[in-house]
């Protein structure tokens, strides 16, 4: 099974595979898109809810990774739903992908290259440059506003 993203619709993907998606999904969507939504809802697509205990662990998975601020509640949404259903997720989101990876759920990507290593995301401090494995409002010594870096 796989679990769409609203990429799969915009970029008219196709696929023989039984698919699911989530009710958030289609209100991101408009024009053709949504229509597409529409169309394979009619045709047997899986709407699935995932439990909130599923979106809690995908939240905390964000946060391990340090996606956590770069996802939305569908982003986390669609996770969970491909993690309860052992399903590919279809999305070419970054960080959708990387907590994915980090999460052991496949992703395929649809008009970009997927990722190709899993990032761990530190958080360095604009005015002391203190670095950080969690993400804050503020820099809890300096008050300065902290940036994501690459570990690597």
């Amino acid at each position: 099974m796989q679990v769409l993203d609203s990429s799969a619709f915009i970029h008219e993907y196709h696929t023989d595979t039984a698919t699911a998606s989530i009710p958030l999904v289609r209100e991101e969507l408009e024009g053709e898109s949504a229509y597409r939504f529409d169309a394979m809802e009619g045709a047997g697509m899986h709407i699935h809810i995932p439990s909130e205990g599923t979106v809690e662990k995908i939240r905390r998975a964000a946060t391990e990774t340090g996606d956590a601020d770069e996802l939305s509640d569908v982003d986390v949404r669609l996770i969970a739903a491909a993690f309860e259903l052992d399903a590919t997720l279809v999305t070419d989101d970054y960080a959708m992908q990387n907590v994915a990876d980090h999460l052991r759920v496949d992703v395929e990507v649809i008009a970009r290259d997927g990722i190709t290593e899993r990032r761990e995301w530190h958080f360095q401090c604009q005015g002391c440059g203190r670095e950080f494995d969690e993400s804050h409002d503020r820099c809890p010594i300096c008050g300065s506003d902290l940036s994501r870096k690459n570990p690597a």
